[in-house]
């Protein structure tokens, strides 16, 4: 996999006090837990999910050729890149987080073990933080090695994604087009996005949710 300057590929191993820190709260929980859906009921509701996201191009969101994606390295920040220079080879499997609410704290595990799946697939796997440098940082702590991280303070990725939640895990397609997108947490769609990686890509799905994963939750305001 051809992979830029910038882009880590280091697996750091996590510290027993290496925790998510959840930045100065500047949003209001919207937590409302519901239970959490059985293993067994994924397969057909991810499927009908996934219909619906993908039925007509018609419905699927444009990525705008002028969005930049800015990439954390380890001395600060890298070169900004427009969206198609990041999708030149690769598709992008993405996990948008805000570090300032405990939505996106709560799901930090679950998203990046999701994640690392599709390591080796087709999508560049990576994770878009709704902050500058040294926050991101401090909320991903060793992670930060072990993906490519997008730093985003102005919140352009999930204004041009038109997500109205976080955290959300975004399947953006060679051309630009996202093609499938599961906002908060909700295990069917996000396994649901899942299935659109695997299919896209010729790869095995995940299976979602794992065992110790939280229940269902609704995500913060994604523009803040």
């Amino acid at each position: 996999m051809r992979r830029f300057v910038d882009e880590h590929c280091r697996v750091g191993t996590p510290r027993p006090s290496d925790v998510p820190e959840v930045l100065d709260g500047v949003h209001g929980s919207t937590v409302a837990a519901d239970g959490q859906a059985r293993p067994d009921e994924l397969g057909g509701r991810a499927r009908d999910w996934i219909r619906s996201l993908v039925v007509a191009d018609a419905t699927i969101t444009q990525l705008p050729l002028d969005l930049t994606l800015t990439p954390l390295t380890d001395d600060g920040l890298g070169q900004s890149r427009p969206i198609m220079d990041w999708l030149t080879t690769f598709h992008l499997a993405s996990v948008v987080l805000d570090p300032y609410t405990n939505e996106s704290s709560w799901l930090l595990r679950t998203a990046t073990n999701v994640l690392e799946h599709f390591r080796d697939s087709d999508a560049r796997i990576n994770l878009v933080v709704t902050a500058g440098a040294d926050d991101t940082r401090r909320f991903l702590g060793p992670l930060t090695s072990r993906f490519l991280v997008f730093c985003d303070p102005d919140r352009s990725v999930p204004k041009a994604m038109k997500l109205s939640e976080l955290p959300a895990f975004v399947f953006t397609r060679v051309d630009g087009a996202v093609v499938a997108t599961a906002e908060g947490w909700n295990p069917p769609e996000w396994a649901a996005v899942a299935e659109a990686i695997a299919e896209y890509c010729s790869w095995t799905t995940v299976g979602i949710p794992a065992a110790d994963d939280p229940g269902s939750f609704r995500g913060s305001p994604a523009l803040g």
